[in-house]
């Protein structure tokens, strides 16, 4: 069994939640490769894939929408995860069930969608990013926790083990 870790991140935070999540389900004895959404033209030899990004404007960032894109016949074919991050202070059943997530889920056949909170460090962002966290209320900072993104990591890793095991 291998596994796929790819997420769209802009400003990192992202992309280290998906590092945390391919060390996780390697630390489980299972093959997984953490790769950037642009890189990974083809799913071969992959078995299962989570996927994530960044949001920003309530939206995934444009690699990770365009590698769904791309390769949903062939994620269609595997287990699928989705997972977001993004405003801190956003109820995560709110923040990310928009009607293009839903979509999202189905096009690819997710076993499902996860938000994590993220990290704003002011120092990274534009001008017009800081007038759009201003406007969301959004809240400066690290509020991620990685306990929970290993947890949630594990019971994919469970999950993968017990189709291979199958």
């Amino acid at each position: 069994m291998k596994v796929l870790v790819t997420a769209a991140s802009r400003h990192s935070s992202t992309r280290e939640i998906a590092a945390e999540i391919a060390a996780t389900i390697r630390a489980q004895g299972i093959e997984c490769d953490h790769r950037e959404p642009a890189e990974v033209k083809d799913l071969l030899g992959y078995d299962a894939v989570v996927l994530g990004s960044a949001i920003y404007v309530g939206q995934w960032l444009g690699d990770a929408k365009d590698f769904a894109d791309r390769l949903a016949p062939q994620l269609r074919e595997r287990k699928v995860w989705l997972f977001s991050s993004g405003l801190a202070n956003q109820p995560s059943k709110e923040a990310n069930n928009t009607p293009a997530l839903a979509a999202r889920v189905q096009q690819v056949g997710a076993e499902g969608h996860k938000h994590f909170p993220g990290k704003l460090d002011v120092l990274q962002l534009s001008l017009a990013e800081r007038a759009a966290i201003m406007a969301a209320r959004g809240k400066y900072g690290d509020s991620r926790d990685m306990s929970v993104v290993r947890g949630w990591a594990m019971a994919i890793a469970s999950e993968v083990s017990s189709v291979n095991a199958s």
